[in-house]
């Protein structure tokens, strides 16, 4: 008769680190079903549309790692902390909206920029969607649910941030009943010439299904552009023309940009493991970045006060991705 199995103190993958698992590790890695087999990720349906779309643009990638499971959020969120981190986010933007709000701050504007917030500003709830959809995708295609969780996260922010843009949008209407706030922010998106650079962009890299090529163009390229002009240089504007409130708002969304490119960076060092990668990303870099220029030159150049605006966020975003090692 054989001897009774010793139970473990512990889950299985986490065993060999011969420590008590963080919290994070216990309800974050290895919580994927699909991945269990590489040529039959779905248990029923294997010749199935899913299956197959999981077999090509996940499994059959050029981006490869035999251990996408070692892969860790370098801020190590779980669900708990995350709504923890953010509501002290909102707590602290519900805080600036009330105290504005209370003092009349929008009514003061001048019509110079309350006319750019029309144009610049009040229609990015749409570039948000955007992101928060291509951020879904993420979620849905990683290899590992580590990485898929830190995508959820993102998805999370822009949805959060898309929510305020809304809520301002409303904010400043009430304020200014004649200049068209909540009114054509739609056709803006869609037929105003400084928006069409970032729609191509960002409905070229919605109809790219290769996961790790997603991830590259949203979070490498995309991303970081909307990060620098839309957040950061308008930012800047609006601090030039007396609006506190949107540049204490851009530099709170900001903070949520800054944890986005650390997961980045240790996504992208954690495929740089694998030497056959890096020319791969590089390359697509090289094909994203001139949607991303495109974009930010059309966006920046209209930036009132801001001459230098699209040259600094262009030079941002590449500076990031030298930091990542994927740029010229």
């Amino acid at each position: 008769m054989s001897a009774p199995m010793k139970p473990l103190k512990t889950w299985g993958h986490l065993a060999a680190r011969r420590r008590k698992p963080s919290e994070y590790e216990i309800v974050s890695t290895k919580l994927l079903w699909h991945t269990r087999d590489s040529e039959q990720p779905w248990e029923v349906g294997h010749t199935g549309f899913m299956a197959d779309f999981y077999r090509k643009y996940r499994n059959q990638s050029p981006i490869t790692h035999e251990d996408w499971d070692g892969f860790r959020d370098p801020d190590e969120l779980v669900y708990r902390t995350y709504n923890i981190l953010q509501d002290g986010q909102e707590t602290y933007v519900e805080g600036l909206l009330d105290q504005h709000n209370s003092e009349g701050h929008d009514k003061g504007l001048a019509p110079e920029w309350t006319a750019a917030l029309v144009q610049l500003y009040t229609p990015s709830r749409y570039l948000l969607h955007t992101i928060q959809m291509a951020s879904a995708y993420l979620v849905h295609m990683a290899p590992a649910s580590t990485i898929a969780n830190c995508a959820a996260f993102q998805a999370a922010d822009s949805l959060r941030w898309l929510s305020n843009v809304a809520y301002r949008t409303a904010e400043l209407g009430l304020a200014h009943p004649s200049i068209g706030f909540g009114e054509r922010e739609r056709e803006l998106w869609e037929e105003l010439p400084v928006w069409q650079g970032f729609r191509e962009l960002m409905e070229r890299q919605l109809t790219t299904f290769d996961w790790a090529e997603a991830f590259v163009a949203l979070n490498v390229v995309a991303k970081p552009a909307f990060d620098e002009v839309v957040l950061r240089q308008l930012g800047l504007s609006a601090r030039r023309h007396g609006d506190t409130l949107h540049s204490l708002l851009a530099e709170a969304a900001l903070r949520d940009s800054e944890r986005s490119r650390r997961w980045t960076s240790a996504l992208v060092a954690h495929m740089s493991e694998v030497d056959a990668n890096l020319p791969q990303l590089t390359e697509w870099v090289a094909k994203w970045q001139p949607l991303a220029d495109t974009a930010i030159r059309a966006y920046g150049e209209e930036i009132p006060e801001n001459a230098e605006a699209a040259d600094n966020a262009i030079g941002a975003v590449k500076a990031f991705q030298r930091q990542l090692g994927l740029g010229s």
